[in-house]
């Protein structure tokens, strides 16, 4: 009976010896985790430049009709369906041989009055002394000098004539008004075109530079009016697909000068360059409009914000190394950065990478990453710093 109360005790106290060595050894570990690894930007009060951003539709900066301007038999086509085509070069041909006579009989025509007036002003001149001389009639003189300016004038019909029919050849070619992208043939070779109106062959549309028409409301209309410090402000805009996002610069260069009463919003324009036709006339797209530079903001990203039922804040560093919330209040917003209204006053270190991971109290080891991560570096990354600036 003593041996089995021996054994329990041994029993009991090896139990309760390892049961406290493990708990030891568990607050030791503990003790060793190393403090987390965190990235920071300290923040400042600063001038960032602002863009806004709306929704637009593309258009043509210009979009030309190919009309015929005389009748025929559409001879050939110089182009392929949905080329580019530069200004002045050869589309379709009509017919023109009756246009080549029309010229050939004005120029015959140019011929024989000028024979005549020959003729007329011999005349003139062998009158002259005659009638002086009282050998001939006054009146036959008159007549002949009547005649030379008849033909005179009819000369100068016929020089009319001529380039009429120059015009009315030259037409019979029909050449590309605009340098950009032809559509489909509207009329195939064999037709008769021209006849009785001025037959439509195809279009032409400009996409280099193109237009972005967008419509803010009244009151963004104002304030891109009050704070803009050019009078044409850069923009771009931006069509983001599976297949790549593209970026295409510009500037705005036209407002309208009344407000849509239906929609209380006024129609404007960005003028961008499109060298490589990567967007089309009548695609949706995003226009950044940049307002100014010159004012002071204190800017985070977005992404570091969190929220709950108390409201927006984030995580900083304080002097101790600890991490602290920080509750705050934010302003303008987009993409790129908030600004905060309250709650920071400057120099803070904000915690801007391992979010899920960060609990006030914790300790961490930061590292200064505003050189790469700050605001103006993610304006610089994305090109929103205005050129010259």
């Amino acid at each position: 009976m003593i041996n089995l109360k021996t054994f329990t005790l041994i029993s009991l106290f090896s139990i309760l010896f390892f049961v406290g060595c493990s708990d030891k050894e568990q607050i030791q570990k503990q003790q060793k985790i190393p403090p987390l690894q965190v990235d920071t930007i300290t923040i400042k009060k600063e001038a960032v430049p602002i863009w806004k951003k709306f929704t637009a539709k593309t258009k043509a900066s210009s979009h030309q009709e190919v009309r015929a301007r005389i009748s025929g038999i559409l001879e050939k086509r110089y182009f392929k369906d949905g080329q580019n085509v530069k200004k002045g070069q050869n589309l379709f041909k009509i017919e023109q041989a009756e246009y080549i006579s029309a010229l050939n009989i004005a120029k015959a025509k140019k011929d024989a009055d000028e024979a005549a007036l020959k003729l007329a002003i011999a005349d003139v001149r062998r009158y002259k002394p005659l009638v002086k001389e009282g050998l001939a009639p006054r009146a036959t003189l008159e007549q002949y000098q009547a005649k030379m300016a008849s033909l005179k004038a009819e000369i100068a019909g016929d020089i009319a004539q001529i380039n009429k029919a120059k015009l009315e050849l030259d037409y019979t070619i029909v050449k590309a008004p605009i340098s950009g992208k032809i559509s489909a043939r509207h009329v195939d070779v064999g037709n008769l075109v021209g006849l009785g109106e001025s037959t439509l062959l195809t279009t032409i549309t400009k996409t280099d530079p193109l237009y972005a028409y967008f419509s803010p409301s009244q009151n963004d209309a104002r304030m891109l009016q009050k704070y803009k410090n050019k009078d044409k402000p850069d923009a771009f805009i931006e069509l983001q697909s599976a297949m790549q996002n593209i970026r295409l610069d510009g500037f705005v260069d036209f407002s309208d000068n009344t407000v849509d009463p239906l929609t209380s919003t006024i129609s404007m324009r960005a003028t961008i360059n499109n060298p490589d036709d990567k967007i089309m006339s009548g695609t949706f797209v995003y226009v950044n409009i940049f307002v100014n530079d010159k004012y002071e903001f204190l800017m985070i990203p977005p992404h570091i914000i969190f929220n709950d039922q108390l409201g927006k804040f984030i995580y900083v560093v304080d002097k101790n190394s600890t991490i602290k919330r920080v509750d705050i209040k934010t302003g303008y917003s987009s993409k790129y950065y908030v600004s905060v209204k309250s709650g920071l006053k400057g120099g803070e270190r904000v915690i801007v990478s391992a979010l899920m991971k960060l609990k006030e109290g914790k300790k961490v080891k930061p590292t200064d990453v505003t050189k790469t991560e700050g605001i103006k570096a993610i304006l610089q990354k994305n090109n929103l710093i205005p050129k010259g600036r």
